[in-house]
């Protein structure tokens, strides 16, 4: 379940965050765009964050201020290619898929023709 929390909460930051800039995003932002999906603590955003740093997708930054605290989020470049790399994945185990039903259909005829030749 944690896998699916950060990958949402990855797929949030890389629709956010530029490149090259870093930006300022509250735990409530990030929970708030998710809520739609999941819902999650402080807490669980907190551990995702750390998990996200040790997995190289970003870089960040606890930064207080008078109306809670923030991160300081830049994105690393596996976290500015994200968005693609999944996209191809989807597409290539689509393929797969697609190859793997034309490859079954052609046997399947192929049976039929040398069942048909042999009776």
């Amino acid at each position: 379940m944690q896998e699916r929390k950060e990958k949402l909460v990855l797929i949030y930051l890389c629709k956010v965050c530029d490149a090259k800039r870093t930006h300022l995003i509250s735990p409530h932002d990030i929970a708030k765009a998710v809520s739609k999906k999941i819902i999650l603590s402080i807490s669980e955003i907190d551990e995702i964050m750390s998990s996200l740093s040790l997995q190289n997708f970003i870089d960040f930054v606890v930064s207080d201020s008078k109306n809670g605290y923030y991160y300081c989020i830049k994105l690393k470049k596996k976290g500015q290619t994200y968005l693609i790399d999944s996209r191809k994945q989807k597409k290539a185990l689509g393929l797969l898929v697609l190859r793997s039903i034309f490859l079954a259909t052609v046997s399947f005829v192929f049976g039929l023709i040398l069942r048909a030749i042999f009776k």
